[in-house]
């Protein structure tokens, strides 16, 4: 991501108040990293997002998300970016193309969504932090398979892959996805009901060392606060980069 990919939000006289990252979340338009220009000419920032932004979702600061929760709006996502330097702590070598426990096989991740979606519906079960409350047809369409066609955060990256059974079946995937030229992870699943603990770290370490051998300089992801995973990640080299909050800006009447 560059400058040239962030938008402005201006006032009516054309003040600079916010810079952002446009996209679609939710079926709504999405302002992503939304900062405060240093200057806004005395404007008030979130009475701005309240008026000229209704309706959307905004992912910001802590703080900033919080304020225009105090005028109504709803949280989507509170989450923690990581990063892992690919150049200065580079994988070790036994992570590329180790093979997978209990037989499963590595394969690309270019599948159809209906062939992740189980396992991929399994690992965020309710009571998840990443539980989608939608049903399956709703989840299916609006969370796994714009993911996959990269209409959620960008095309799908080669180091992605799947963890197959014997029988063909995905037990397990990452989809590593291009966000404005930053190498993202955009899942990390397991189905839990099928075993293969330690199956969604195994992953990590291929993905990683793929990513670094194709030349990545880094690979970051989100997770959100009260996940149990951003342990592994921890100890995998991910380190903490910022904290968002994710919220819907409430409609204007």
């Amino acid at each position: 991501m560059t400058e040239a990919d962030l938008v402005i939000g201006r006032n009516g006289e054309g003040v600079p108040v916010v810079r952002y990252l446009p996209g679609e979340r939710e079926g709504r338009p999405w302002a992503d990293l939304l900062e405060v220009v240093d200057e806004t000419g005395g404007i008030d920032p979130v009475e701005f997002v309240r008026t000229e932004m209704a309706g959307w979702v905004v992912s910001g600061t802590p703080e900033f998300g919080l304020a225009l929760l105090e005028h109504g709006a709803t949280v989507l996502r509170h989450a923690h970016a990581m990063r892992r330097d690919l150049v200065a702590d580079p994988p070790p070598a036994d992570w590329a193309g180790a093979p997978l426990r209990d037989g499963l096989r590595a394969v690309p991740c270019d599948r159809a969504p209906e062939d992740l979606f189980e396992a991929w519906r399994a690992a965020f079960a309710p009571g998840h932090p990443d539980h989608f409350a939608g049903d399956d047809r709703q989840a299916l369409a609006e969370r796994i398979a714009p993911l996959l066609a990269g209409e959620v955060i960008g095309p799908v990256l080669p180091s992605s892959l799947l963890a197959v059974d014997a029988q063909d079946r995905v037990v397990a995937g990452l989809v590593l996805t291009d966000r404005g030229g930053i190498p993202w992870i955009g899942d990390v699943f397991r189905h839990p009901e099928l075993g293969y603990r330690g199956l969604g770290a195994d992953l990590l370490r291929r993905a990683v060392a793929d990513a670094a051998e194709r030349g990545l300089v880094e690979v970051q992801l989100a997770v959100t606060d009260g996940n149990p995973a951003r342990r592994l990640y921890e100890s995998l080299g991910f380190e903490l980069l910022s904290t968002a909050l994710t919220v819907i800006v409430p409609e204007n009447g």
